[in-house]
């Protein structure tokens, strides 16, 4: 076994030579990097939805089980397998290495390049085709927003699933203190783990931090509007918003989001003609960046976004790809978490 010292350009050409040289390490490797990951994300779980998860028959799972069972790596109870403390320390120190070795980190370089964005962060895969990877996105988001974080701050979030997914993959990290997690905006018409309250709470939880939430609709009538803002409960929060110094939010597919707001056929006509094809904070957004249409909502507000100090958009799977780039035309410094899926469509584009 080569023994990788350094990061980035140092990793690059000693990588060259083991694909030349050794190139059947290099598939194992990234075998057991992948099953230790899944393990990681889904603990404990069973072998048979592993092998169904990740394409891998059982017979062969079987082998390489043991193999990391052996090497202390992984733990195998009645309830499933689950990563160790040396299983969680090896998959650290190999990750710098495997996004060398799948080429993610030259993925990053071109989306830096391509896009008006501050830093970029890609995992592998697609999350169109494998739902587990929306949570290696939220792994990834997690640290992001760790590295990041100060103490007292306030972090708004959005709803949504890959947001829930960040959620699930939260932890509590005690270098942070008096974190306060608020929604971005009002609730949108869906599946209550998906709205913005419910991921605020849960984050908040998991991180042993504090929240606040609010309790208003996401689609409102401008009578609604002007009474719910003058509201002093909503006002308060509406305040923490605005002065929240992290935002983490996902970039929707225009349609979608349109359909899954119950808008109405006049105003889904607007963001048909519109040729909309993103949507963020209520905002309908066409190739070229231009807001064709907006919601009439109670949170954030996309001017807001140019006075926050971090801004993370986490948004992955190729079909998100012309959502994305239409989206970061109008928000730049952002941090954009992304899976290979998206980020490959992106590049191609």
């Amino acid at each position: 076994m080569i023994l990788y010292k350094g990061k980035g350009k140092e990793l690059r050409p000693l990588i060259d030579v083991q694909k030349k040289l050794l190139p059947d390490l290099l598939e194992i490797m990234q075998k057991r990097y992948r099953i230790l990951q899944y393990i990681r994300l889904m603990q404990p779980i069973g072998r048979r939805t592993l092998s169904g998860s990740i394409g891998i028959s059982e017979r062969i799972l079987r082998a390489e089980v043991q193999f990391l069972k052996e090497q202390n790596l992984i733990s195998i109870s009645s309830a499933g397998m689950a990563v160790t403390p040396d299983g969680e320390e090896l998959l650290q120190t190999l990750e710098d290495v495997m996004k060398e070795v799948l080429g993610l980190k030259d993925l990053e370089m071109q989306l830096k390049r391509i896009l008006p964005i501050e830093d970029a962060i890609v995992v592998a895969g697609d999350s169109d085709l494998s739902p587990w990877v929306k949570k290696e996105m939220g792994r990834a988001c997690v640290t992001c927003m760790k590295e990041r974080l100060t103490n007292n701050s306030i972090v708004a979030v959005t709803g949504g699933t890959t947001l829930a997914a960040v959620a699930e993959m939260m932890t509590a990290d005690l270098k942070q203190s008096d974190v306060l997690f608020v929604p971005a905006r009002g609730g949108l018409g869906e599946h209550v783990e998906n709205q913005a309250n419910t991921i605020c709470a849960k984050m908040a939880e998991k991180a042993m931090g504090n929240y606040r939430l609010l309790h208003v609709p996401d689609y409102l009538s401008n009578e609604a509007y002007q009474s719910l803002i003058e509201e002093t409960a909503v006002k308060e929060v509406l305040q923490l918003i605005k002065s929240s110094n992290m935002v983490v939010h996902g970039i929707g597919d225009a349609i979608t989001m349109a359909e899954r707001r119950k808008t109405s056929e006049e105003e889904m006509e607007k963001i048909k003609d519109g040729h909309a094809v993103a949507e963020a904070f209520g905002y309908y957004f066409n190739q070229e960046g231009e807001v064709v249409h907006k919601v009439q909502t109670i949170g954030i507000q996309l001017e807001d976004i140019k006075h926050v100090g971090h801004v993370i958009a986490v948004a992955g799977g190729a079909s998100k790809a012309k959502a994305i780039k239409a989206y970061m035309k109008q928000a730049p410094r952002s941090i954009l978490i992304t899976d290979e899926g998206a980020a490959r469509a992106l590049v191609r584009e």
